[in-house]
């Protein structure tokens, strides 16, 4: 079994997982319509618990499959990329970047921010698997869907999606080779170009900007992490002095990745208990109170209960 071929028998086996439920922990049924109004605004906040959970569950999952154990064993890594790796006799070492959606929430909140430069062998995948609880706002997580790519591809895609100089840049991150593992930086990041309030002086610096390009030749505008470009675009942002670093950068739904936005539409259109998952983030996000409070009512017959009594159950 090489390389390529765990990979491929992994991500088969994770695509079996939507409809699963993970038995790891459990929302109990809201007492009240009011009480599951309330839930429905916090629900989201249980998102980096699951996900951490179904990042250890997939490997679980994976090393239950009999055809791997007699060539390695999946090793959940925290912290450390990628989060899922395959220790055994297959090099160089597969792995998988677990990127845990729960579409409930306004956009995909997960970033990919790695460098092209892991990806070179094309030994790690990124796995986006999508969850909910089973009754929406309650119950235990279940998986809604599983997309997998290679961590190449989904580099690639956010880089060339972003990067676009003067008006953004995307740097990669410095040589920290000699740091210890835990300060080495993996990680790059994106900055955007600050225009000045004087419109005179702003035409200025973008022809100087461009005139600067222009001597880089034809592919001054292609991303690369080759050093000797970075180095340029390092010139060329200590020049100008006018980039800020852009917090939105790289998170999933961002990137320009075919897979994932194919996915995302997926999502959104499969239906959970009478409506669409996209419906019901619509409704969970913009509804009224008074709609959110009776569409929840209604789909899981929530009535008003004695909540003491229900406590001391």
């Amino acid at each position: 079994m090489n390389t390529a071929e765990v990979i491929k028998r992994a991500s088969t086996h994770l695509g079996t997982l939507p409809g699963h439920v993970f038995d790891v922990l459990s929302v109990a049924k809201p007492v009240s319509p009011e009480a599951a109004l309330n839930l429905a605004k916090v629900v989201s906040k249980l998102s980096p618990l699951v996900a951490n959970m179904i990042e250890f569950n997939t490997c679980e999952f994976l090393n239950e499959q009999p055809e791997f154990k007699p060539h390695g064993r999946w090793r959940r890594q925290d912290p450390g990329f990628p989060d899922v790796v395959f220790d055994g006799k297959v090099q160089p070492q597969p792995g998988l970047e677990v990127k845990a959606w729960f579409p409930l929430a306004t956009e995909i909140t997960a970033r990919f921010k790695d460098s092209q430069n892991h990806f070179l062998d094309d030994k790690t995948y990124v796995a986006m698997i999508a969850w909910l609880p089973e009754y929406v706002i309650f119950g235990r997580p279940k998986i809604m869907g599983v997309v997998i790519a290679s961590g190449a591809s989904v580099a690639a895609a956010r880089d060339a999606h972003y990067h676009n100089p003067p008006s953004y840049i995307v740097r990669e991150p410095e040589d920290t080779s000699r740091r210890t593992r835990n300060l080495q930086q993996t990680n790059t990041n994106g900055y955007k170009w600050q225009p000045l309030d004087d419109l005179a002086a702003e035409r200025i610096r973008i022809q100087e900007a461009e005139k600067l390009l222009a001597t880089w030749g034809a592919s001054a505008k292609a991303y690369s992490p080759d050093p000797t470009y970075q180095d340029k675009l390092k010139v060329l942002m200590g020049k100008f002095g006018n980039y800020r670093l852009d917090t939105n950068y790289a998170k999933m739904d961002r990137i320009g990745h075919s897979g994932v936005e194919a996915f995302a539409e997926r999502i959104y259109a499969t239906d959970f208990h009478g409506l669409s998952i996209g419906q019901w983030n619509t409704l969970l996000s913009r509804g009224s109170d008074a709609e959110v409070r009776a569409v929840l009512a209604k789909k899981f017959d929530i009535k008003d209960v004695d909540a003491e009594r229900e406590l001391l159950k």
